[in-house]
């Protein structure tokens, strides 16, 4: 009877154990298939497309031309995201082969840093001297007309009466 019991002791563990084995290979044998590859959607496309400009038309976004060549961008720019690029090592793709014309943003290097600078300190510099100017023109004082003399007045209205007199 003990032995009867060893074996089904000994079975019940085989079978626990290839179950077991059987559970680990469902994934493996998944993992092993191929992928399929990623294939990135327009949007995705378009939002890179959108930060570039036309190599053919000037000043027009990569995302809204029309040409073949616009078209062949884009297609390049799917490729790249397909074979798992990030947006800025494609941009840099693009400015290694063409410059940073084709950005719509220059990059914040070199003599550019001044686009991000000058237009913020110009706006600050007209506030203050709008704002020095508006209070200089609250302080100055109308100019007052002096007080005339009484004295003077008087001499003056009756020369005025003794003309008017002598023309009537």
């Amino acid at each position: 009877m003990k032995q009867h019991s060893t074996f089904n002791l000994q079975f019940s563990t085989t079978i626990i154990f290839l179950l077991f084995l059987a559970v680990l290979a469902v994934p493996v044998t998944a993992l092993a298939q191929d992928a399929e590859p990623y294939a990135p959607t327009d949007d995705e496309i378009n939002a890179i497309a959108r930060e570039m400009f036309c190599p053919v038309c000037e000043n027009v976004p990569l995302d809204v031309c029309g040409t073949q060549a616009c078209a062949q961008w884009r297609a390049l720019i799917g490729e790249k995201l397909s074979q798992g690029w990030t947006e800025e090592e494609i941009k840099q793709y693009f400015v290694d082969q063409y410059g940073a014309r084709v950005l719509s943003e220059p990059p914040r290097e070199g003599i550019n840093w001044l686009v991000y600078v000058v237009p913020p300190v110009a706006f600050l510099v007209g506030a203050y001297v709008l704002l020095k100017g508006l209070r200089s023109w609250r302080q100055i004082e109308p100019e007052s007309t002096p007080l005339v003399n009484d004295e003077i007045s008087d001499d003056y209205v009756a020369r005025l009466e003794d003309e008017l007199r002598k023309s009537q």
